[in-house]
């Protein structure tokens, strides 16, 4: 078997990303319009990829980001372990500068190595990491030529880190935006990086 591709995405916009209001895993928001439009640009842009299996989180909004695909036929299987972090109480919620502070103090320590910090009643950057492996595990040991994942911000970053076997602190050099598409190849024993953060699909 040859070297194996995967094709992982960012969720299309919801009302919330407009609004700049955090979601997590804790609230289940549909994507806006222009959230929809992204997905049928992806679509149009990747829809002669035979994908073998279509990965998404629980949440809606990711499962609505691949549904193109789905209607077209494609199996798919929904992953509650691709869901975002959790943001405890700050889910669902307009942030003060209070909020704002507390939240960027959180993402700080994470960069800085303290995994363990987390928003009150929230998920620490190791919860995630944690839950995810488990299916990185399951994902190595598949045999699909090529794979389309659709996840979250966050959780993005920690995937990435899990299948780059990168330190967590290294979480915010992938960059992400919504309906964003990285790209990589696993040879069976790593994974690298051939797209990164490609939003070309969308400037159609």
């Amino acid at each position: 078997m040859g070297n194996r591709l995967f094709y992982i995405i960012r969720h299309g916009e919801t009302e919330f990303n407009k609004l700049g209001i955090v979601q997590g895993s804790g609230v289940d928001m549909p994507l806006n319009q222009l959230g929809i439009d992204q997905a049928r640009k992806f679509y149009k842009h990747y829809k002669e990829i035979k994908f073998n299996k279509i990965y998404t989180s629980s949440l809606i909004r990711t499962h609505q980001s691949v549904l193109p695909f789905i209607e077209a036929g494609y199996t798919y299987e929904a992953v509650p372990a691709l869901n975002e972090i959790s943001w405890g109480i700050y889910e669902g919620k307009p942030q003060n500068e209070v909020e704002r502070k507390v939240y960027g103090e959180v993402v700080k320590s994470w960069n800085t190595g303290n995994y363990s910090a987390r928003i009150l009643a929230g998920e620490s950057a190791l919860d995630l990491q944690l839950r995810q492996s488990a299916f990185v595990q399951y994902l190595k040991q598949q045999t699909d030529e090529c794979v389309l994942i659709a996840m979250h911000g966050r959780a993005l970053k920690c995937f990435l880190c899990n299948l780059l076997e990168l330190p967590l602190s290294e979480m915010d050099s992938f960059e992400h935006r919504n309906l964003c598409l990285y790209v990589l190849e696993f040879d069976g024993n790593k994974f690298r990086v051939i797209k990164n953060c490609d939003m070309t699909h969308l400037m159609s």
